[in-house]
């Protein structure tokens, strides 16, 4: 099965702002169907575009995902060129990140939001979400803008998790 290779903290591109997708054709159709099959097989509910070097405003997501469910309940949707169109009741959530493996914190988002996107034909959506998906929802589209979850820490612990990480990330595997 052919997969993408998802990139981690401190790849440089992880802080690249990706740019509009402006073709909705088959090559695209492909991408997203990998950036599912990968976000699965490393037992995520999301995974942006540029977690897989690709500089598109994409992003795929299953928030019901769990590694015992059967392929057939799966439910995967593709966002393209998020935006937030409301935002409200803010909360704090427990995230983690593919991108950012072995470390988990609490972030502030909106508890409830409304998005404006694309979906793979192009043709303009809406969606109102609210806890677990609003999150999820903000948080790969801070991907999209070269954001991550890391970088809402107070400075003094995101500077001691940035070592950590590049630390972790220098260390051989057994």
């Amino acid at each position: 099965m052919d997969l993408y290779k998802i990139l981690t903290f401190p790849d440089p591109f992880l802080k690249t702002v990706a740019k509009p997708v402006t073709e909705f054709n088959d090559e695209l159709r492909e991408i997203s169907e990998k950036m599912i099959r990968t976000m699965y097989e490393s037992n995520g509910i999301g995974l942006a575009a540029v977690q897989v070097g690709i500089d598109k405003r994409l992003f795929v997501m299953d928030v019901h995902f769990n590694k015992e469910m059967p392929e057939e309940e799966r439910n995967p949707e593709v966002i393209i060129n998020p935006e937030f169109v409301e935002k409200s009741d803010e909360q704090i959530a427990d995230e983690g990140c593919l991108s950012v493996p072995e470390f988990r914190s609490e972030v502030k988002r909106y508890g409830r939001i409304k998005l404006r996107y694309r979906n793979l034909e192009g043709e303009e959506m809406e969606k109102d979400a609210e806890g677990y998906l609003a999150v999820c929802i903000q948080h790969e589209t801070d991907h999209l803008n070269g954001k991550l979850f890391i970088d809402y820490l107070p400075p003094l612990q995101r500077s001691m998790v940035k070592k950590r990480l590049k630390k972790l990330k220098s260390t051989p595997a057994p």
